[in-house]
């Protein structure tokens, strides 16, 4: 499907009347692997799109339509710069898809699609770089970017931009969006200047202090400076004492650049404080081997599992993080080696770690790649002697006993189970009452897909089929609206609730936001009109029965919440990109905890109104 451009004339503008309640924007996703953006409301809409100038971006607008709770903006890196998402006016969501400098697209390759009247997916071409000698195209009301002063040079070809520089305990971290630059590190002459050049990279205009005031590590002061326009080169420059070591450059997975002294920050700080006779040359001190790489012969838990150490036989440095593409916790340690016998701690049940994979990523770089267990928090990092890394777990609460065979990803759906009725439970009273148990998603759609790859679609049918088997076992009759892994819209999910003459509906799904923010995570129920009562009921009774976090309960307009006339309901069980509730969502046992709950909420809420 493709949608009527407003450029140049703003021909094709779609009149919608303006409906008695704004819809809300649910959630989006962009697929940058397949320049993809997902976006779904809760109720239909109608995109209007265009192509706007200075700075190139395309702009997305859906009229009678509010954001809500959707998330407001993602960094994506190389010819994308960025998605936002804002209210443009009272009754328009606007989305952004705002390219890096240099780059542009073409409109009529841009193919939207609905698949259905509130879920909607647009398909990006490939942007390309903008020649010098192709006419731009200015859409009416949009400014002309002024001739850049003579001191900004003009830079062409850039596919990387600096957005800020960072002191941090370790070193210097320079952010970075766009690709992966290529970087050369070399020390002047006279031994009082290091210059990290980033070649294809140009300084973002958000750079507005170039000049930093450092006075650590053995650095008086660095400078961010665009060396060369074309082809784009930006350098950062340290200016330091001619006794201080050589400094390292290396490219981060989570998009920037880390700066470390060679030998580690303690060797830096040292050398950088070291007096020095009156009226004579410093002496210099000679800089360690950086050919010299250290081995790694240890990574274990210890201190009870809450701690666990790295061990190197001569020094090394790192560098730490949440690793933006598994979401899982990221140690990359510089200038090392594995060690032919090194392969992780052994973990069971009782761990504070789920996972550990321990890799060699390139000849002089080791990666560490940790998932923690529910209820557990990555602490502090510190390196008590060069040659030891040492990284906190500290649990909030008790483990959940991990079942054989647990995994994460995509969740296998069991068989119907004929389980003896869990034992105090609410008794409900006699009569015909029927509730709907309503699996998000299904088939094509995986619903939302976290951290290791944990899919919505398997977390809902699994804790659905439970809670419909305990509403059962207690005389209520239950009816699910997907019994298998079927795609299955909206409106029947509805209609069958209205068939049935149901008394209840509950809709069971999994949260998710960007997956660098594996801290958010938490229970979420949602209800409209007649259902708060019910929501509050069965929330209250999953926080006590889980541990969730507590996200509240809030009122919102979902399709299948407005469109039944019973009291409905929707539950988010949890976030899959939080690395709390991921570890907790892929474990039957914790799933089976959430279905338990959300049966008993649902149980108290039927004996205290009917």
């Amino acid at each position: 499907m493709r949608l009527h451009w407003l450029l140049p004339s703003f021909l094709g503008i779609i009149l919608l009347s303006s409906p008695a309640e704004a819809a809300r924007l649910q959630s989006w996703q962009f697929n940058a692997n397949q320049n993809q953006l997902d976006f779904t409301t809760d109720d239909g809409v109608q995109p209007r799109a265009q192509l706007i100038a200075n700075p190139t971006r395309l702009v997305i607008d859906l009229p009678g339509t509010k954001v809500g709770g959707a998330l407001r903006n993602q960094l994506v890196g190389g010819a994308i710069r960025s998605i936002r998402v804002g209210q443009f006016d009272p009754q328009t969501t606007r989305i952004v898809v705002e390219l890096t400098p240099g780059y542009t697209l073409d409109p009529q390759q841009v193919k939207f699609r609905g698949r259905s009247a509130n879920q909607w997916s647009v398909q990006l071409p490939t942007p390309q770089p903008v020649s010098s000698n192709t006419p731009g195209f200015v859409v009416p009301g949009s400014p002309v970017n002024p001739t850049p002063p003579a001191t900004s040079p003009v830079v062409t070809g850039a596919t990387t931009q600096i957005q800020n520089v960072q002191v941090t305990p370790d070193g210097i971290f320079v952010r970075t969006t766009g690709r992966a630059p290529e970087v050369e590190v070399d020390r002047s002459n006279n031994g009082q200047q290091i210059e990290i050049s980033l070649k294809g990279t140009a300084i973002s205009p958000r750079l507005t202090q170039r000049s930093l005031s450092i006075n650590r590590y053995g650095v008086s002061q660095l400078q961010v400076t665009q060396a060369q326009a074309s082809p784009p080169v930006a350098r950062i420059t340290l200016n330091v004492a001619r006794s201080s070591p050589n400094w390292q450059a290396t490219v981060s997975n989570l998009g920037g650049v880390v700066l470390v002294p060679t030998g580690g920050v303690t060797a830096a700080t040292v050398d950088s404080q070291r007096p020095t006779p009156n009226n004579s040359r410093p002496v210099p001190t000679s800089p360690p081997d950086t050919n010299q790489v250290a081995t790694i012969e240890a990574v274990d838990l210890e201190n009870n599992g809450n701690q666990l150490l790295i061990r190197g036989d001569r020094s090394f440095t790192y560098t730490t993080g949440w690793d933006r593409n598994s979401g899982l916790y990221r140690i990359t340690l510089n200038s090392a080696r594995l060690a032919d016998r090194v392969r992780g701690p052994k973990l069971d049940a009782s761990s504070a770690l789920l996972r550990v994979r321990v890799r060699q990523e390139d000849p002089q770089t080791v990666v560490i790649l940790l998932q923690p267990a529910a209820g557990v928090q990555v602490g502090d990092i510190n390196q008590p002697s060069n040659q030891i890394l040492a990284l906190q777990l500290q649990r909030s609460r008790p483990a959940p006993v991990l079942p054989p065979g647990s995994t994460v990803g995509s969740i296998p759906v069991p068989p119907p189970t004929n389980r003896p009725p869990t034992t105090n439970l609410p008794r409900v009273p006699n009569g015909r009452l029927v509730v709907i148990v309503d699996p998000g998603h299904g088939g094509p759609d995986p619903g939302a897909v976290g951290i290791g790859g944990l899919q919505e679609k398997g977390i809902t049918m699994d804790i659905s089929r439970q809670v419909a088997a305990r509403l059962q076992q207690q005389g209520v009759q239950a009816v699910l609206t997907r019994e298998d892994d079927r795609d299955l819209d909206l409106e029947p999910r509805v209609a069958l609730a209205e068939r049935a003459n149901a008394s209840l509906f509950v809709s069971i799904h999994a949260n998710a936001i960007s997956m660098s923010r594996p801290d958010v995570n938490g229970l979420e129920t949602y209800y409209y009109s007649s259902g708060e009562r019910l929501a509050r009921t069965i929330h209250s009774n999953v926080l006590q029965g889980t541990g969730a976090r507590d996200r509240g309960v809030r009122s919102a307009r979902f399709f299948v919440l407005r469109k039944t006339s019973m009291p409905s309901v929707l539950v988010e069980v949890g976030f899959v990109t939080g690395a709390e509730d991921a570890a907790r969502l892929s474990t039957s046992s914790y799933r089976t905890q959430m279905a338990d709950a959300i049966a008993r909420g649902v149980l108290q809420y039927i004996q205290q109104n009917f």
